[in-house]
């Protein structure tokens, strides 16, 4: 798949660049896609929920009522699941929901995600942008034209930590900036459009095509 090349104005340069068959050119899986977002999702919870039970509800112990001829069930304690007030049954406990995935698997939903993307034509790449200051109003006359400000979700992928970048797009909704090594799958298959800067192909290319 051949993808034109714009620079940071939106203007088609000329120059096409042939993606990596072996990085957007899979069959995506889905069901390790699945696996991988469902993983992601599950690291983000705390899992700080919690509830008292019996032993832990402040309240007196003793007893109510007499054991017998009141014609009601017997009781013991307030603290009871029974009352308001008491205790609560089988309730929530801190925990964490994390799970194990193979590394082998996280990386063929990467790049189940990244051939998805290409084969629904949601890739564009441009030249490397680089900014001599932070400021959001360059980084937006740049997605401007691209035609990228629309109201939809961008993630653009650059070869190497660029602060300046990464300052400028902090502030608009819906554009992320990451790098290939921290890119997931979840937020591969949440964005409208995958942005490639040339050096961002390059690293993305050796990332996933060195030995395994």
């Amino acid at each position: 798949m051949e993808l034109s090349v714009y620079n940071i104005k939106g203007e088609d340069t000329g120059r096409k660049v042939t993606l990596p068959e072996a990085v957007f050119g899979l069959e995506p899986n889905e069901h390790v896609m699945y696996l991988d977002v469902k993983q992601y999702l599950a690291n983000q919870r705390q899992g700080t929920h919690k509830s008292k039970q019996r032993n832990e509800v402040h309240g007196t112990t003793k007893k109510l009522k007499k054991q017998k001829g009141t014609g009601g069930a017997r009781a013991g304690s307030m603290k009871s699941p029974v009352f308001i007030g008491g205790g609560r049954v089988f309730g929530p406990e801190p925990r964490d929901y994390g799970f194990k995935l193979n590394k082998k698997t996280k990386r063929l939903a990467r790049l189940s995600a990244l051939s998805s993307l290409a084969k629904d034509g949601k890739v564009a790449l441009v030249e490397n942008i680089t900014l001599s200051a932070p400021k959001t109003k360059d980084f937006l006359s740049i997605l401007n034209g691209l035609k990228l400000n629309n109201g939809k979700k961008t993630l653009l992928v650059t070869g190497e930590v660029d602060k300046n970048v990464v300052l400028s797009a902090r502030n608009i909704q819906r554009v992320t900036v990451a790098t290939p090594v921290a890119l997931n799958t979840h937020d591969l298959l949440n964005t409208d459009t995958l942005l490639l800067s040339e050096d961002g192909l390059k690293s993305l290319e050796q990332l996933y095509t060195v030995a395994e």
